[in-house]
């Protein structure tokens, strides 16, 4: 029978497969993708509370939410159903309601013609 490793020697095989595969994981994570879900829009009276890149939100902007994207990334907005897009800058966290993949300002909810739903499916590509 062959010998079997120490256990030291299979902690560091371990330890040298997870780093090898964060590696990977996280060039993956920054190449562009496309993640489909719903959107949804900010409320009005969160206008002027700060987001999570400490500028305070506008809801004129055209700007949302997501919750694992850099900051400052730029994304864009497709409703498949419609064909609608618009390009938003990530500027704060979120959504908190499962299902959700994006939060909106209302100016880029009006953009892709959601505001009278509230909610609408999309697909969002980083395109930065």
């Amino acid at each position: 029978m062959g010998a079997r490793p120490s256990p030291i020697r299979a902690l560091c095989l371990a330890g040298i497969l997870a780093f090898a595969t964060a590696g990977h994981i996280q060039a993956h994570e920054t190449s562009p993708e496309v993640q489909e879900g719903l959107a949804s829009y900010y409320s009005d009276s969160l206008q002027g509370s700060p987001t999570a890149s400490g500028e305070p939100f506008d809801q004129q902007a055209l700007t949302a939410a997501h919750p694992s994207l850099p900051l400052g990334t730029k994304v864009l907005v497709t409703r498949p159903d419609t064909g609608q897009e618009v390009e938003v800058l990530i500027n704060d966290r979120g959504p908190f309601v499962q299902g959700r993949i994006i939060d909106l300002s209302k100016r880029a909810a009006r953009e892709l013609g959601m505001l009278s739903r509230g909610i609408a499916p999309v697909q969002i590509t980083a395109i930065q």
